[in-house]
């Protein structure tokens, strides 16, 4: 019952997590002779794409925001974009994959920022998580990023190194703003 209580963008980004088991299984499944998997898993993260987008829209747009949009919404993004670098850095198949040091950069910041996410949550017992501008040019080129990988695009690099460059430009960020939340917090209770 309670998904059907649950707002419309809500229920576009537990679609996006659900797609993730389907979209992994294509490109595990995929080979050079069952060439059509790769395009459904295409097809899975364009439909998770634009889902995200959609999303997003609507929640603002009708002002539907809800805590539980707060942790479905960057969940889908993240199980969505870290299941796919995996995939496309450890399928042998794919001529031009993302070398294991992206995956590794990618993996590490998402772990960070929901590690730090629980901290600040613990310690405040309330949670915002609001993207800031690095986070939001980071998602777009890793999401190209793996488009490109999927159509195996020659200039695939030259995408992958820009989502590396903003991937540690706002872990970086993200790391300064948890700390000054957290001194933040030390000090109006040292104020006390």
């Amino acid at each position: 019952m309670g998904l059907f209580k649950m707002n419309f963008a809500n229920k576009i980004s537990t679609f996006r997590i659900l797609s993730v088991p389907f979209f992994i299984a294509s490109l595990i499944y995929y080979s050079t002779d069952r060439g059509y998997l790769r395009f459904i898993a295409l097809g899975i993260f364009i439909l998770g794409v634009i889902s995200d987008v959609v999303d997003g829209y609507i929640a603002r747009k009708s002002k539907q925001y809800s805590k539980a949009g707060l942790v479905l919404d960057p969940l889908g993004d993240k199980l969505l974009l870290m299941s796919a670098f995996i995939c496309l850095s450890l399928k042998s198949e794919f001529p031009l994959r993302f070398p294991i040091g992206v995956t590794l950069i990618v993996i590490s910041r998402d772990v960070m920022i929901l590690l730090g996410a629980l901290v600040i949550y613990i310690v405040k017992q309330e949670i915002n998580i609001s993207p800031t501008r690095w986070g939001k040019l980071t998602t777009t080129f890793q999401m190209c990023s793996v488009i490109a990988v999927l159509l195996q695009l020659r200039f695939s690099p030259i995408l992958w190194w820009v989502a590396v460059f903003f991937t540690l430009i706002s872990g970086i960020d993200y790391v300064k703003r948890g700390f000054k939340t957290l001194y933040a917090l030390d000090n109006s209770r040292n104020s006390h």
